[in-house]
């Protein structure tokens, strides 16, 4: 039986932003293994300057990052989308284990498969510093709460 993944392409805006929404929600869930199942067996992506091949290797990819990136919470935007592809941005917050705190921001673009499994990822992302005065992103770890506000909202 084949997998699928929806909501499918071709996207519309509401079923792009469902797409962004659960790949949030995934990724605040910080387990590696579930998230995974989101990409193509043969998924390929750029994140910085790494390229990652296959679930085997964005599982263990997660692992290494959320092992480093503490207290880890993402929020992504939709910015574009057309028929299979979309682009997002997004900003997360995190600190390392000495306790420093960043912010993460970047953006992705997104390739899915007809059976709405992404194929292809490619994300540019920068780091930057901050105090824990100057975090924004106060929730208990996991799903971001409806009510809380998003990028635009919060002015990133």
């Amino acid at each position: 039986m084949s997998e699928t993944r929806p909501p499918l392409p071709p996207f519309t805006i509401e079923t792009a932003t469902q797409k962004v929404r659960g790949a949030e929600d995934g990724w605040n869930s910080r387990n590696p293994a579930r998230v995974a199942l989101a990409y193509t067996e043969d998924s390929a992506w750029r994140n910085r300057a790494e390229f990652v091949h296959g679930r085997a290797a964005i599982e263990a990819f997660l692992t290494r990052k959320w092992n480093r990136e503490l207290d880890y919470r993402l929020i992504k935007e939709l910015w574009a989308f057309t028929g299979d592809r979309i682009a997002v941005r997004f900003a997360y917050e995190w600190h390392d284990d000495s306790g420093q705190w960043f912010r993460s921001y970047g953006n992705e673009n997104w390739h899915f498969a007809t059976n709405g499994l992404m194929q292809r990822r490619f994300a540019c992302i920068n780091d930057l510093p901050i105090t824990a005065a100057d975090r924004k992103y106060h929730w208990p770890l996991g799903t971001r709460p409806a009510d809380h506000p998003g990028l635009s909202d919060l002015d990133l």
